[in-house]
């Protein structure tokens, strides 16, 4: 790919044409904020907060937006340049709840870990703010508009990841949100609970329902794994805290998802801890279900196999197979009917 040469904080640094300053920064280890980026969405300009000064321009520039030139001179931390983001800043959390103290997102907010870094006390303007019933009507999604910042990650998240089109902004000025059309509860739209807009916001605007009050995020140990629902590999990281999973999350560096997760992939792990999950086989006694070790089970599965084969043929049974298994367990499943118990009667959940 070409590449163009320029210049970032008299750094001379190599970057490829086409792409953004604000991607030429972090290659090169050169921190810029932004609360409205994603490497996965389609570049915004937002927020304004990763404005940078450009050598021969008036005015300062989006680094998200802004393609890189050849023997461009950026400038990404001038007096001049903190003090817009300083502003920028403050304007937002004019206009934000400042609950920090039992926010969810405390600890893993880019808002929070902004202001701090910049020294924004959060009270420079005062006035009128935006007051919003918080909206519960999503059974895993609980949404506070009073914190949104619209950054438009989640309209672009549910548009260009799950191409769902639910959210996008309404009303205008002052009133402007984000919302389903006509305003409508998030619940009551056509939101197929992904939570790919979840994963993005950068506040605590969104919130997984069933990770409230579990636990903050330096208690929590990430833990990364392969989700089982499916056969497509997508990788996750479990959340746990105490020993118990309280939740997952998504990673922008899972190599087959990113942070896109399908519905049972991110909010299916209530099961892992349910009282009604078996933990051992099952086998009848004198008409009951009672627990065995999985020696009794076995042996009682292989016995019954044996007497249906023999009395009946073995085209008398037939398996199905899962594509929540792994290709191996497929495999000898297969492997076992055909070779073990002689018949072809073998079908896979995936086929159809």
């Amino acid at each position: 790919m070409e590449k163009v040469q320029l210049q970032i904080d008299g750094k001379t640094v190599l970057a490829s044409a086409k792409s953004t300053i604000l991607e030429a920064c972090r290659k090169n280890g050169i921190s810029v904020p932004t609360l409205c980026h994603a490497p996965e969405l389609t570049n915004w300009g937002a927020c304004r907060l990763c404005m940078v000064e450009v050598e021969g321009m008036r005015n300062l520039a989006t680094a998200c937006t802004m393609e890189v030139q050849q023997g461009m001179v950026v400038r990404t931390s001038t007096p001049e340049i903190r003090e817009a983001r300083r502003t920028i800043l403050e304007l937002i959390l004019a206009n934000h709840d400042i609950d920090c103290l039992t926010c969810e997102k405390m600890g893993n907010c880019d808002l929070s870990r902004y202001a701090y870094e910049y020294q924004v006390k959060g009270n420079t303007f005062q006035g009128e703010k935006r007051c919003s019933d918080p909206d519960d009507s999503n059974p895993f999604i609980f949404r506070d508009m009073n914190k949104c910042i619209l950054c438009g990650k989640c309209v672009r998240a549910c548009a260009e990841i799950q191409v769902n089109n639910v959210l996008d902004y309404s009303k205008r000025g002052f009133e402007t949100q984000v919302s389903p059309a006509f305003n409508l509860p998030y619940g009551d739209s056509d939101c197929v609970f992904c939570g790919s807009c979840l994963a993005v916001c950068p506040v605590g605007a969104l919130t997984e329902k069933q990770m409230i009050g579990k636990g903050r995020p330096w208690e929590i140990k990430k833990v990364r794994t392969t989700c089982p629902y499916c056969g497509t590999g997508c990788n996750f990281d479990l959340n746990v805290k105490d020993g118990k999973v309280i939740g997952v999350t998504s990673s922008s560096d899972a190599p087959v998802n990113g942070r896109a997760l399908c519905v049972k992939g991110r909010f299916g792990y209530d099961t892992i801890h349910s009282p009604n999950r078996l933990q051992a086989p099952l086998i009848r006694k004198d008409g009951e279900l009672v627990e065995a070790d999985w020696d009794e089970a076995l042996d009682l599965i292989a016995e019954k196999f044996t007497a249906i084969k023999a009395e009946n043929g073995p085209d008398s049974l037939g398996a199905l197979s899962s594509a929540r298994c792994i290709n191996e367990d497929n495999y000898l499943m297969q492997k076992l009917m055909r070779a073990v118990i002689g018949t072809n009667n073998i079908d896979h959940c995936a086929r159809t």
